[in-house]
């Protein structure tokens, strides 16, 4: 566990106080949000914390490497856990609720692991070992920004009583990034980037070789120095480019264009192309209607296997 700070922010209090006397577990991808997360709730003495990170075709490799360091870096138990989600004929068919269909599997693999963690631990234990018997919950890295945007991952993680510390607390992406330098965190800088599904447009299925498709292309874009890109993926196996705008004039040197474009159709897309509005987050969500939209929220699901009492 990390030791204490010289000097604590206000905001780095309010977060560390947020886990007293609480049981977690952390849902960690590695990225700054989840990161500054377990970082605060390893700072409170009375917390016991433990992380999670999803192992699936639409996580990228270099990004559970990334949580695997970072967990190492703060020595907290970490578990790798694998997710069906990709079996799923509903989250293979793409539609606006596919990352409720993903959290939702998620959230409930990671309950019945740990719930059976924590039930052999308390057999093992004493009875009157208060600190085993407490009840745990499932926290995320889910900041108050992200609620402004249409995240049916969201609604899947309230279904399950996943609790979201940074966005109750009204911390948006600019206070978080604030407080993983502050915390010292080695992944402070980090880009954000969603799973590899997000790039594949709704209605296009989701399969393991497209995401292996999209995972490969980024993978070369970031060797290139494009350290901030998407790769979209559209019908007919269009790739859709997308990096910073003052980056495009880099990426259109003939001989660079030409390198990628012939991996590209090497990793499988028939068609390349770069789009001139340069990099924008959550693209692809452009067609959905709002996330007003009641008639279709998927806050109407529940999530199966997670029992109410013990969210």
């Amino acid at each position: 566990m990390i030791g204490k700070l010289p000097q604590t922010s206000d905001q780095l209090q309010r977060l560390v106080d947020w886990f007293a006397n609480l049981d977690v577990v952390v849902a960690f991808s590695g990225g700054v949000d989840s990161s500054v997360v377990l970082a605060a709730a390893l700072r409170n003495s009375s917390a016991s914390v433990t992380a999670v990170t999803a192992v699936s075709p639409s996580v990228a490799q270099w990004q559970v490497e990334i949580a695997k360091r970072v967990a190492e870096e703060l020595g907290v138990p970490h578990r790798l856990i694998p997710t069906g989600e990709t079996d799923l004929p509903a989250y293979q068919a793409n539609d606006r609720d596919r990352c409720f269909h993903c959290k939702s599997t998620l959230y409930a693999t990671v309950f019945d692991r740990i719930k059976a963690e924590k039930n052999n631990a308390f057999q093992s234990a004493n009875a009157t070992d208060s600190a085993t018997k407490r009840n745990w919950l499932i926290v995320s890295g889910t900041n108050a920004d992200d609620l402004g945007d249409y995240r049916p991952g969201i609604a899947a993680g309230d279904a399950a009583g996943i609790r979201k510390p940074l966005a109750e607390l009204q911390f948006g992406k600019s206070q978080v990034r604030q407080l993983a330098k502050e915390l010292g965190l080695s992944n402070a800088d980090l880009p954000a980037s969603p799973c590899l599904a997000s790039r594949i447009a709704y209605g296009v299925e989701v399969t393991v070789d497209r995401l292996k498709r999209v995972e490969s292309a980024e993978t070369l874009l970031h060797q290139h120095g494009f350290a901030v890109c998407r790769v979209r993926l559209h019908e007919g196996e269009l790739a859709r480019i997308e990096v910073p705008a003052d980056a495009i004039h880099r990426f259109c040197e003939p001989r660079l264009w030409g390198s990628i474009t012939k991996q590209f159709r090497e990793f499988g897309f028939q068609y390349v192309t770069l789009d001139l509005e340069g990099f924008q987050s959550g693209s692809l969500n452009r067609p959905l209607v709002s996330i007003g939209d009641s008639d279709r929220s998927p806050q109407r699901h529940q999530v199966k296997g997670i029992e109410p009492s013990l969210r």
